[in-house]
């Protein structure tokens, strides 16, 4: 027998072997009709899969954060499905669930949102037959015999740890995944192709450049339409259509994802700056700043020429080499160790707002949301180890 306690410390009992399905029926019919998949000592599981020891399990259904995000993840299996079908030659990358919604990256000829309405009514092809989502475990061998002929995926594969690798397939479409899955396509009943974009493979230039389509998806079509209001009313108020009617920044081709403040922008700049003054002085921290280029033996020292040299900007002075800063630590650590201090000092704040510099990618430039230029607030405290305890225990 097997011993299943629910949320509620009650128990159920079964003869092995006993699943998802299993437990939710046992509860009542309406909520097995609503469950998504279970959890099993901690372990998110498809309601399908065999639990064969006792266990502790709490079932996820549509009204759950984490059911929504389960029904995202299978919705972009379906989206790049739909895709397959549609265009045969198209190589599938990867198919991540993001904030809202969901994306998958596919190697294929350029596409824009003309192509969405053929997609999703593949789609709706898909959902309304109600394929099951059936999970499998094979070896690597297995897998790089399966996925043969399709370069991203045996990349991928190549990657894997360990012996086994869980395959999903519903219907004719197969794809590496760790899971889990709704039970079936039908879970997916409210969905929109929201946009599409250029996106390197694994964001390196100079490897293929993928359609990256994004997508959302809800368990019912209110929430749908509320989510679609939601964006349509953000448009009326997103800050670079907000920046170019009040006249408070602006963009330029000779410094890209380079913002430029008008006088309008900085009076906004400065009230900002005045606040954050005002709040740092009053707990407690001195003002510095740091120079925007520093030597390349520095960068070596913090790590960061190893580690993001390909986002700095780079230039030669004297024949020495130096950087400009992707961020402000260490200048200000070369600024702490211009004295000595006793531990009666500390703990001495510190505070820049300083111009940095990161070589973001052209795709995802932003407005001012993801710029190549902007301040960046960096609050430093040095303490002793004895001081970081009593911060941590006040802050509780």
């Amino acid at each position: 027998m097997i011993t299943i306690t629910l949320p509620d410390k009650s128990t159920l009992r079964f003869r092995e072997p006993v699943t998802g399905n299993d437990i939710a029926k046992a509860i009542s019919e309406g909520l097995w009709r609503e469950c998504v998949a279970i959890d099993v000592d901690g372990v998110t599981m498809d309601l399908s899969r065999p639990i064969l020891n006792d266990a502790t399990v709490r079932l996820i259904t549509t009204r759950d954060p984490e059911g929504l995000e389960i029904m995202r993840h299978s919705a972009a299996h379906v989206m790049a499905q739909a895709v397959q079908r549609l265009f045969p030659d198209a190589e599938l990358t990867i198919g991540p669930v993001i904030e809202n919604g969901f994306y998958y990256d596919i190697d294929m000829e350029p596409v824009s949102e003309e192509v969405f309405p053929a997609i999703e009514a593949e789609m709706k092809k898909i959902v309304k037959a109600k394929i099951p989502f059936c999970r499998k475990e094979v070896s690597k061998a297995e897998a790089l015999e399966l996925f043969k002929g399709q370069p991203y995926k045996t990349e991928i594969i190549n990657e894997l740890d360990g012996q086994k690798i869980s395959l999903y397939s519903n219907g004719e479409f197969t794809d590496l995944c760790r899971g889990p899955h709704v039970p079936h396509t039908g879970f997916v009943r409210a969905f929109k192709l929201m946009k599409v974009s250029g996106a390197y493979w694994r964001g390196d230039q100079s490897r293929a450049q993928l359609q990256r389509l994004y997508g959302t998806a809800f368990f019912s079509k209110k929430d749908l339409d509320a989510h679609l209001a939601l964006i349509e009313e953000a448009k009326k108020r997103d800050h670079r259509k907000l920046g170019a009617e009040l006249d408070l920044f602006s963009f330029h081709d000779e410094a890209a994802g380079m913002p430029f403040f008008h006088p309008n922008g900085m009076k906004i700049w400065n009230a900002l700056l005045d606040y954050w003054r005002l709040e740092h002085q009053a707990a407690g921290y001195v003002e510095i700043k740091t120079p925007v280029m520093l030597d390349r033996s520095l960068w070596e020292k913090s790590g960061h020429w190893d580690n993001y040299r390909e986002n700095m900007y780079l230039s030669t002075i004297d024949e020495n080499q130096y950087a400009i800063k992707p961020m402000n630590c260490p200048g200000g650590m070369l600024l702490y160790k211009e004295n000595l201090y006793s531990y009666r000092d500390l703990p001495l704040r510190m505070a820049e707002i300083g111009l940095v510099h990161r070589h973001e990618l052209s795709g995802v430039l932003s407005g001012l949301f993801r710029v190549r230029a902007f301040h960046q607030d960096d609050a430093h405290i040095f303490m002793t180890p004895d001081q970081m305890t009593l911060m941590e225990r006040a802050m509780k």
